[in-house]
């Protein structure tokens, strides 16, 4: 059940047992505790509606502008700074990250590589020699198998740690690091462009509204012991 609700109910029993019970102290409790909680209900909606003659309510649909310039410079410096693009290149134990290049070997076209090797053969002083047993046709049926071996090589060079670093000093480089932070940066501010008020407004509330309730219950909770402390100085007076 909502936490609101509860605490809204609570409050007003109290006070309308006590008005009914004719019991000062339990209806000044119950009074307090229920403007407390009421105001409180009002604060957090407030926060995200537009009310009429309620200067600053609506605050987050109306300034969701800033809540995104807001959200974009948290991203670039607190996550994509250089330092954390450059713990994300290495272990934590200073290696080298090992980088997955397999897929885009086996899917990389390397017959233009086994038509150079043809070409220079050809051109070669063993051109002739070649010519006698078929020239370029002869070789053919050794494309796959030199596609085969070639990819493998390459897979092979890849997973070496010579490679890895060398690929990981490259992205280092600081014009590698900032083309990469500017790519993401765009990457956020394309996809926070898309966003609308309504959209942040959802974003922020899903975030938080459930964690606001407790304002409401401690606003009755808080209004209850003041009614208390009011109720026993009038009492005293």
């Amino acid at each position: 059940m909502n936490k609101s609700y509860i605490t809204n109910t609570i409050a007003l029993g109290l006070a309308l047992a006590g008005y009914f019970l004719s019991q000062d102290i339990l209806f000044s409790v119950g009074v307090f505790a229920l403007s407390g909680a009421i105001t409180n209900v009002l604060a957090v909606h407030m926060l995200f509606e537009k009310v009429p003659l309620l200067y600053g309510s609506g605050v987050i649909p109306l300034q969701f502008d800033a809540f995104k310039r807001a959200i974009a410079n948290m991203m670039m410096t607190q996550f994509f700074t250089d330092q954390n693009i450059d713990k994300f290149l290495s272990q934590k134990s200073g290696e080298p990250v090992h980088f997955d290049f397999s897929n885009v070997i086996h899917q990389v076209d390397l017959e233009p590589a086994f038509d150079s090797l043809v070409q220079t053969i050809e051109e070669s002083s063993f051109g002739g020699m070649l010519a006698m047993f078929g020239g370029n046709e002869a070789l053919q049926p050794l494309k796959q198998p030199f596609i085969d071996k070639m990819k493998a090589s390459l897979v092979n060079i890849s997973e070496q740690d010579a490679f890895n670093e060398l690929v990981r000093e490259q992205l280092e480089q600081p014009n590698v690091m900032e083309g990469m932070r500017q790519k993401v940066e765009a990457i956020i501010e394309q996809r926070l462009d898309e966003l609308t008020p309504e959209m942040v407004k959802d974003i922020i509330q899903q975030m938080i509204r459930k964690h606001l309730g407790w304002l409401v219950v401690w606003g009755g909770v808080f209004g209850g012991v003041i009614g208390l402390i009011v109720a026993l100085i009038a009492n005293f007076a």
